[in-house]
């Protein structure tokens, strides 16, 4: 209590539109599914057309969503945006993503003027700093999801290849083959191949429909495989000998991969802990005894106190981190 006493009074109006925001995301989920248009451009990529009908057809979509999302679709790096959401399978559109990323900088600006409360110097260093950890922190999740979500397929290409030389050997055409594997395949590597098959379906080459899944997962594998396909339907050969070939390749370089990680794994976590070890102390401390803390961020002290010894502190923490990490990525 005595905490939340302290806190400055303007806290409590921009924490009551934090929730209000929060409230808005949740009111703009859509409750139904997408319009025909939508759907089809999903896997036929279609650029013209649609969009007054999309944006009525969005069930559970507030006017003020629609025309954001308006706005937003002017901008050419929505389509970026929306490329990596994609990437990383996240059910967002853009718009909703921009209003969370603005929520979070919301957040995170709080939560550092609550941890540099102890004085107003380290109240103004937190909100700042906390405004651009959240602007940040979504970004840096969503490129997590996209690297999990890669690595994911990655490690199921390899078996998916395979599974596709077997199939052709057993007599399938290809297309069949794909079918089947987005049949009995587990996520991603289904959710992609379904994707393909759909696409021909509606009306796309089968190369075109490959190179729109190299498009949506950035893999040196998989545009390995792509690349097969195409140049062995255009000069011909045994498809399925060449797809043993390449996915004998994959496996080993997965199982290559797989033990750089084992063996550079004690480096990349000695390099976290050195690095924000320090930095949560220093925040659980100043939960715990704000005035403990306040010394460093208080003028009167001697610059190398409360200027020099945090700033030199985090540059150096921050050129260890990198450094270690240039040592422990290795490229295969």
């Amino acid at each position: 209590m005595e905490a939340l006493q302290s806190l400055p009074p303007w806290v409590i109006p921009l924490v009551i539109a934090l929730i209000g925001i929060a409230g808005i995301l949740i009111f703009i989920r859509r409750s139904q599914p997408p319009s025909i248009d939508k759907r089809l451009s999903q896997f036929a990529e279609r650029k013209d057309g649609g969009e007054e009908e999309e944006s009525s057809g969005r069930g559970g979509m507030s006017v003020l969503t629609s025309r954001l999302d308006a706005v937003v679709s002017r901008n050419e790096k929505s389509n970026d945006l929306a490329r990596d959401l994609a990437q990383a399978d996240l059910k967002f559109t853009v718009t909703e993503f921009l209003m969370l990323r603005f929520a979070s900088v919301i957040l995170f600006a709080l939560l550092g003027a609550f941890l540099g409360r102890a004085s107003t110097l380290a109240a103004v260093l937190g909100l700042v700093i906390g405004g651009i950890i959240g602007l940040v922190a979504p970004n840096k999740f969503v490129q997590f999801k996209q690297k999990r979500r890669l690595n994911n397929f990655n490690n199921q290409l390899g078996d998916t290849v395979g599974l596709l030389a077997n199939s052709l050997r057993s007599g399938y055409s290809l297309l069949q083959s794909m079918e089947m594997v987005s049949r009995e395949a587990a996520p991603p590597m289904s959710q992609e191949f379904r994707r393909v098959v759909q696409e021909v379906g509606l009306g796309l080459s089968l190369e075109e429909a490959m190179n729109n899944m190299l498009r949506r997962v950035p893999s040196d594998d998989l545009d390995l495989m792509v690349s097969a396909i195409n140049i062995q339907s255009e000069v011909g050969g045994n498809l399925s000998e060449i797809l043993d070939t390449i996915a004998h390749t994959i496996r080993e370089r997965v199982r290559i991969k797989g033990q750089i990680r084992v063996l550079t794994s004690q480096a990349r976590y000695s390099g976290y802990v050195v690095t924000f070890l320090p930095i949560a102390i220093a925040g659980i401390i100043t939960m715990i005894n704000p005035d403990y803390m306040a010394p460093i961020f208080t003028f009167g002290m001697p610059p190398e106190a409360w200027c020099c010894m945090p700033v030199s502190s985090a540059f150096m923490m921050f050129l260890g981190f990198l450094a270690i990490r240039k040592i422990v990525n290795i490229e295969v």
